[in-house]
């Protein structure tokens, strides 16, 4: 019995599916932060009593701990096939990205939600923005996001979603904020441009992103070229999340 708990675990353990790693979140809530107004931060500062979203902009990764958050998985990302728009996609029953990010505004516009509830809500919205920016957390729904590519990113094993969850940043070896003011130095005169559209506009970007992301060597093995080709992209991802999260925050607590 314990031989089969063990591989079960692994087993589940295997599909999770993360959006940006660590500073990837970090680096969209240090952007967000520069952009809101001051009706939002002070709207933000009574509900997170001190923490900048940079700080809870990973929270919703460490509960899933919590058996308590299970609900939340299928929040992470959305399945978008190639050719499909997500209105012709049957909506996922246990939710999606777009779904949560909904569900999240909605809650926090809501009067009658206690604070706390408000309060979870915004650190769910914060990191939820910022998975619906990491283009593989919107999948054609053959390959998990990527999580069934194998690659090797530098010579070690991995996949190809977590080359653009964390292994693309992390080999910069910057800290959070020294990447957050890079992609907003060499992206900033577009913000306007970024702040358009609407949550599935911004999952039809990624959409479009994808057929590049999955155009890999025959060997698989992946970097210094597969970076230099891509970064660009990864910087102004991230920005446009800092950007947009800033935009819908601005709304909400206007």
């Amino acid at each position: 019995m314990r031989r089969i708990t063990i591989i079960l675990t692994i087993a589940l353990s295997s599909q999770l599916v993360y959006g940006w790693g660590a500073n990837g979140h970090r680096v969209i809530g240090e952007v967000a932060q520069q952009y809101l107004t001051e009706k939002a931060q002070q709207g933000i500062q009574e509900l997170l009593n001190g923490p900048t979203l940079a700080e809870v902009s990973n929270w919703m990764d460490n509960i899933k701990s919590n058996d308590t958050y299970d609900s939340l998985y299928s929040w992470h990302y959305t399945t978008i096939p190639d050719g499909k728009t997500y209105d012709q996609v049957t909506p996922n029953a246990e939710g999606d990205v777009i779904q949560g990010i909904r569900h999240t505004l909605d809650q926090l516009s809501n009067p009658t939600v206690a604070k706390e509830e408000k309060r979870k809500n915004l650190m769910i919205l914060v990191h939820l923005v910022g998975d619906l920016h990491q283009p593989l957390h919107v999948g054609d729904g053959e390959d998990r996001g990527g999580n069934d590519v194998r690659v090797k990113w530098f010579g070690k094993s991995t996949n190809l979603h977590r080359v653009w969850d964390s292994d693309m940043i992390d080999s910069k070896q910057l800290s959070y904020t020294e990447l957050s003011q890079f992609v907003t130095n060499v992206n900033q005169q577009d913000k306007a441009k970024y702040e358009l559209g609407d949550i599935v506009d911004w999952a039809h970007e990624c959409v479009g992103m994808r057929s590049a992301i999955y155009e890999l060597p025959e060997d698989r093995k992946l970097g210094y070229t597969y970076r230099y080709e891509h970064w660009d992209t990864m910087k102004r991802q991230l920005y446009k999340g800092g950007v947009r999260l800033a935009y819908l925050l601005n709304e909400l607590f206007a």
